[in-house]
């Protein structure tokens, strides 16, 4: 039997890419799309789905504060399993490990897509078989576990904690040759992940990090000027030279260290590199 979702995100290109990611697995049914947090809640109690995929970064209503008001008033009912996507919340990403809620990385991956749906699945067969072993006093609950609604609650004080003001370290090490090199944040210009190497670019050396991954190097770096402009590149938006249109209104960044170097611009980034720069 397919599995029920819902789609809620303010970007209408995040949207269709992951319908269409999902319509290709033949076994989910997207009944409904929201823009907006406060959609998002309507949609949920009206068509009680099994699993919502939730944008973390909305206008007015995010995903968090969805999930609080769900909690809130959820009148008995537990939460579907939830899925959240993210671009360049690090924090969140690591308190979703923690507390075993699923989340996907934009641009998305399809096998990452398909990933957390296996997942949502076992979940929702564990739940089913919970009930159907419950008590004849008990009354069934569709969507969720306890132990589910327990952990959302633990992901929402975890992610209020962690949204204070952090401190991050200055300096980062770079590997250049032999060298193990100390290197101030603010004079990164870029990082790049090829064939699983991090490289990170400043105006006067390149280097490689030991992070294995970039989201691994992120948790080092100051979120308020690193974005991870696509899948395969962070950069510092202090360093970008010029912002050049490209391909079907998509962008190009050209940064400032020594080769000029041109790096795009996901589809999935593009809003918010209009944020960034008022375009």
């Amino acid at each position: 039997m397919a599995m029920t979702a819902l789609i809620i995100d303010d970007e209408q290109l995040a949207r269709e890419e992951l319908k269409y990611l999902l319509d290709t697995t033949g076994n989910v049914e997207v009944l409904a799309q929201g823009t907006n947090g406060i959609e998002a809640v309507d949609l949920i109690r009206t068509h009680q789905p099994d699993v919502v995929f939730l944008d973390v970064q909305m206008p007015g209503l995010d995903g968090f504060a969805v999930l609080k008001k769900l909690l809130e008033h959820n009148d008995g009912e537990h939460l579907p399993q939830i899925i959240f996507a993210t671009a360049f919340d690090q924090y969140a990403v690591k308190a979703f490990d923690v507390n075993a809620i699923d989340y996907l990385l934009k641009p998305f991956d399809r096998a990452r897509v398909l990933q957390a749906l296996e997942r949502a699945r076992l979940r929702l067969q564990e739940v089913h078989a919970q009930e159907e072993n419950s008590s004849s006093g008990s009354h069934g609950r569709s969507h969720g576990d306890l132990s589910g609604d327990i952990r959302i609650g633990a992901l929402l004080k975890l992610i209020e904690q962690q949204q204070q003001p952090q401190r991050h370290s200055g300096k980062i090490i770079l590997q250049a040759q032999s060298r193990l090199l100390l290197v101030d944040q603010k004079d990164i210009c870029f990082a790049s992940i090829d064939e699983g190497v991090i490289s990170v670019v400043t105006p006067t050396l390149e280097g490689q990090s030991k992070c294995r991954t970039l989201e691994e190097l992120l948790e080092l770096l100051d979120p308020s000027i690193f974005w991870r402009a696509h899948r395969s590149f962070v950069v510092n938006i202090n360093h970008i030279k010029e912002v050049v249109p490209w391909f079907k209104s998509s962008y190009q960044l050209r940064m400032d260290d020594k080769k000029q170097t041109e790096i795009p611009v996901s589809r999935a980034q593009t809003r918010r590199l209009r944020e960034l720069f008022k375009l």
